[in-house]
């Protein structure tokens, strides 16, 4: 194994943007738990074309051990064609559509049709948890269907608050408990509005937010909000949660 030209990703700098993805023409960095992660040594060239994307300095080039350079990741737009005799890499999941993006909303209340969404991404395995819209910011979990149910959810729920919202029944509810406790921690979430659907599975938001609130050690004003599958507010309860 000969030494060449690598990129190293520093994980305390990245805060998971996803500036760099689009510019590794060789699709060898994706988003990974909210990071910027290297998919593997043999699909980098080591030319840096992503460097000069990083906002936050987290990108440089070292030279080390390294396998040879095969070509473009499976599913990658490059100019490099890769040898016939490349050993086939599993498919992988490449987000560019993960790059942290804010937007500018008015003060009052949306008004019908109007969006209340104030940043990207919004599901929470893609949230970096030190992403700037979380400081000081009134949070809102809410289930992926509860948009589609409740016709009025930005202007009724979103308005003035930062959102994540995932599915406790089709994702790992570890996986949800850490990146939510990590939110938690990194930021001074002043309070937590939670908007599920009376369907069983999805009270399980509920109980990957209480764990969460445990696992920070935080105790903050928790509003849960239960939306029947036609888009009724069934019940609403507010609850000092840890």
């Amino acid at each position: 194994m000969a030494k060449r030209q690598i990129i190293h990703i520093d994980q305390e700098k990245c805060d998971g943007c996803g500036l760099c993805v689009p510019s590794c023409a060789e699709g060898a960095i994706q988003i990974v738990d909210g990071k910027a992660q290297l998919l593997a040594d043999k699909f980098c060239d080591g030319l840096g074309a992503c460097l000069g994307e990083c906002p936050q300095g987290a990108l440089t080039i070292e030279k080390r051990d390294a396998p040879g350079f095969v070509g473009p990741a499976p599913g990658a737009a490059a100019p490099h064609p890769a040898p016939a005799a490349a050993p086939a890499a599993p498919e992988v999941f490449v987000c560019p559509g993960s790059r942290m993006q804010q937007f500018q909303r008015p003060a009052a209340a949306p008004a019908a049709g109007e969006s209340a969404l104030g940043h990207w991404p919004v599901k929470l395995r893609l949230v970096a948890p030190k992403a700037p819209f979380l400081k000081g910011a009134n949070l809102l979990v809410a289930a992926d269907c509860a948009p589609f149910a409740a016709g009025d959810f930005h202007a009724r729920f979103l308005q003035g608050k930062a959102l994540v919202c995932g599915c406790p029944k089709f994702e790992d509810a570890a996986e949800s408990v850490a990146k939510l406790t990590a939110i938690l921690q990194e930021n001074d979430i002043r309070e937590i509005t939670i908007v599920n659907m009376e369907v069983p599975c999805c009270f399980g938001l509920v109980q990957v937010v209480r764990q969460a609130l445990e696992a920070s050690g935080k105790t903050l004003p928790v509003t849960i909000c239960t939306l029947s599958t036609a888009g009724q507010v069934l019940q609403q309860q507010k609850v000092q949660g840890k």
